[in-house]
């Protein structure tokens, strides 16, 4: 099963153009594990995706990580430091912004996005093992209700994604 296959599904249908939100509660597989498979998933659908992670430090440590997670596969990919943003298919960054014109946005380690313009489909894929972080999320998920986005909670179990809640 992909992880995340449902926000793969995910459109923006609403009259009012808000964006649907998923978010991913970790809880058996650690990001470093999840993420490449959801990218996996997302770049064979032909999707271009940005991914926010919380710091440029986290964006060096995940890009090494889509180099070196699977010897049998191939994701490409790029950072600020790669350069040729807009060549790149995904492209993972610490910064606001939609640098290669990306439909799909995941956000990690808390990232935040002032603006979801573009984006029509949004995961935000948080550590359920980390109180800190399922409280920032919690934080999240009242501050994209406000605005008014659709809203879906994925709970992550032993057997897979499970739907626990939408709001919207």
């Amino acid at each position: 099963m992909c992880v995340c296959s449902t926000v793969l599904s995910l459109t923006n249908t609403r009259a009012n153009s808000l964006t649907e939100i998923g978010f991913y509660h970790l809880k058996t597989t650690p990001l470093e594990r999840a993420l490449p498979r959801l990218l996996e998933r997302a770049a064979k659908d032909g999707l271009r995706i940005v991914v926010r992670a919380g710091s440029a430090e986290r964006v060096e440590h995940l890009n090494q990580l889509l180099w070196t997670y699977d010897d049998s596969s191939f994701l490409p990919h790029g950072s600020v430091r790669d350069g040729n943003a807009s060549r790149q298919p995904i492209f993972l960054t610490a910064a606001e912004g939609n640098p290669n014109a990306a439909g799909m946005l995941i956000l990690v380690d808390g990232a935040h996005a002032a603006s979801l313009d573009g984006f029509t489909r949004i995961c935000d894929m948080f550590d359920g093992n980390d109180e800190t972080a399922v409280d920032a999320a919690r934080q999240r998920w009242r501050e994209a209700k406000a605005a008014g986005h659709a809203l879906t909670y994925w709970e992550q179990t032993a057997s897979g994604w499970v739907k626990r809640g939408t709001d919207g």
